[in-house]
């Protein structure tokens, strides 16, 4: 298979991104700003890709798409990975910085479905795969764009399985817990000890296990338009 997993220059994405190249996969690896890191991860991955763009930005969402496909000939997988928080209460949340979370999260999910959905729309197969999170289902203090910006991937999953579903397409959406990398780091320790609080099994989620998960239910079929949580709280 072909897959695209965006934000892979580090935690989760970079996970993913080395999970489907273990199993022999072709991996295009994004980033938009950590090019050292994202080589790196390309570097253990046999046969691989660096591409850059920024997510909000369409334009550039579709030329490193048309790079894979010239390259390769397709994308089987999309996993939209790539995400960035500003914490904050609500009331002392920027404007810019509201602005800047939902387009990276939101509009950059949506910009990528919509570059690569018509390929897929032709081959009448793909796996679209959205990272949401347990903020965006239970909401969290200080993190309002955030869990705004993940409960609404839950619906652009949705309507994007519905819209796609004719077309062999599944689209599916993944809830990881609280995982000590990447973002999840700088949440602090305050973050940290809540979610091992709330945890029924008194754990962090384990980003191998959950990239482990992303490709098994990459190449399952009839499972569409889902939540999966994954994170030991519940949601």
């Amino acid at each position: 298979m072909i897959c695209l997993v965006t934000g892979s220059s580090r935690g989760l994405g970079r996970a993913t991104a080395l999970a489907f190249g273990r199993e022999g996969h072709r991996v295009a690896v994004h980033y938009r700003e950590r090019a050292a890191e994202a080589e790196e991860t390309a570097s253990l991955i046999r046969e691989s890709l660096v591409v850059r763009a920024d997510a909000r930005d369409s334009r550039e969402v579709g030329a490193l798409v048309g790079e894979v496909i010239e390259k390769w000939g397709g994308i089987d997988v999309l996993v939209n990975n790539a995400g960035i928080t500003k914490e904050a209460l609500l009331i002392r949340t920027d404007e810019k910085d509201f602005d800047e979370v939902l387009d990276t999260n939101l509009k950059g999910a949506f910009n990528f479905i919509r570059a690569v959905a018509p390929g897929m729309m032709e081959r009448k197969s793909g796996h679209i795969i959205n990272i949401s999170s347990y903020a965006g289902m239970k909401g969290k203090e200080g993190l309002s764009a955030y869990s705004a910006s993940k409960a609404a991937i839950a619906g652009l999953t949705l309507s994007a399985a519905k819209e796609l579903g004719a077309y062999n397409i599944m689209v599916n959406a993944v809830l990881p817990g609280y995982m000590p990398v990447g973002m999840g780091i700088s949440a602090g320790e305050k973050a940290r000890r809540a979610a091992l609080r709330d945890s029924l099994v008194k754990t962090f989620s384990d980003p191998d296990q959950v990239a482990r998960f992303i490709c098994h239910l990459s190449g399952t079929s009839g499972i569409t338009g889902q939540v999966f949580n994954l994170d030991g709280r519940i949601v």
